[in-house]
């Protein structure tokens, strides 16, 4: 069963949410919060496998809160998924910097939405590739990084992983990497989890970010067929 978190301020956004959720047999709400401080209350209380964020909520918002559950040990297992109204933008980026695994639209198709929890739950990012490009197009084609924190993350990893964790940036799946790179699947597996551990990355978005800030994959560019 996979238990969730709704935090959004819009008690009707909250209830559309719960109904569609709940409707399904392995999908439980296990709490709901209409500010970011109560939200992280209760994904301590609760520890639910995925947590539901709207942006923009009074006390503390979707941001903090996906912060403060990234940085806390005792939730590791949370999967934090933001809510927005409006797509790809600086609020989103700033949240997947700070720990969330993807983000989805409100006005979001019913069966996306549950595909979208299922996929959170397994802890596989939401960034399809036409969301990575463009949140290379738009947020990360920046200067790299510099010092520490681009060049120290690079030095850890082998050269494997360095080239894996590019293909992850590109929005390929484990299978597709793999296919690519001719080994298996599991393998690649096995390089995505070393690299998030060397990086303190706690997902695949976080991967993304990294790879493109620290210059490892570089923006415009797309995998040889």
């Amino acid at each position: 069963m996979i238990s969730v978190l709704l935090a959004d301020d819009q008690h009707l956004i909250r209830g559309g949410f719960r109904a569609l959720l709940e409707a399904e047999d392995d999908i439980e709400v296990v709490a709901e919060a209409a500010d970011g401080q109560d939200g992280l209350e209760l994904a301590r209380r609760h520890r639910p496998d995925v947590a539901l964020v709207d942006i923009q909520m009074p006390v503390s918002d979707g941001i903090e809160m996906t912060r403060r559950i990234a940085a806390d040990p005792g939730l590791t297992g949370v999967h934090v998924v933001i809510l927005t109204n409006f797509g790809l933008d600086e609020y989103v980026f700033n949240a997947l910097r700070a720990g969330a695994c993807g983000f989805l639209v409100k006005d979001i198709e019913p069966a996306d939405l549950l595909h979208g929890v299922r996929t959170a739950a397994r802890g596989d990012a939401l960034l399809s590739p036409a969301i990575t490009r463009r949140l290379i197009g738009e947020y990360v084609s920046r200067p790299p990084v510099t010092g520490s924190a681009g060049t120290d993350g690079l030095r850890m990893l082998t050269n494997r992983e360095r080239e894996v964790v590019a293909q992850v940036a590109r929005g390929l799946s484990n299978d597709e990497i793999a296919a690519r790179m001719v080994i298996s699947p599991t393998t690649v597996k096995t390089h995505v989890s070393h690299a998030m551990t060397k990086l303190a990355a706690r997902d695949r978005a976080q991967l993304v970010v990294f790879a493109y800030e620290s210059g490892l994959a570089v923006p415009g560019t797309r995998p040889a067929p």
